[in-house]
């Protein structure tokens, strides 16, 4: 079975990872963070998102970062193409993208890359 690549897309401020275009929310969760790189932080997002959900059939993570003013805003999620209690699906999303220790190691790594 052949890999698929991620694909990263620049469009103005805002930068989207995911495997399919045009991506897809099914599951999502939003926060905002400081300005670091987009592409970076958006990969780190995207693999701490699949770890947290890999059991989840029919999962596939997609992120999107876009400045806005002094801050960026993230939307980590996905496109499920399977049956899944999607507010506790939502819930563990929004539980990973606010965890504190997480955020702390994304944003720190992401700001030692270039900021894109």
């Amino acid at each position: 079975m052949p890999v698929r690549k991620w694909i990263t897309k620049r469009d103005g401020d805002t930068v989207t990872l995911a495997r399919r275009f045009p991506v897809r929310f099914d599951v999502v969760a939003e926060t905002t963070g400081p300005i670091v790189g987009r592409a970076w932080l958006a990969t780190l997002i995207r693999q701490d998102l699949w770890r947290a959900l890999q059991g989840l059939r029919g999962f596939s993570p997609e992120v999107e970062i876009t400045t806005n003013g002094d801050h960026l805003m993230i939307r980590a999620g996905g496109r499920l193409d399977g049956i899944a209690p999607i507010e506790a699906t939502n819930g563990r999303i929004a539980t990973l993208v606010n965890d504190p220790q997480k955020r702390a190691r994304w944003f720190a790594k992401a700001t030692s890359g270039a900021k894109s």
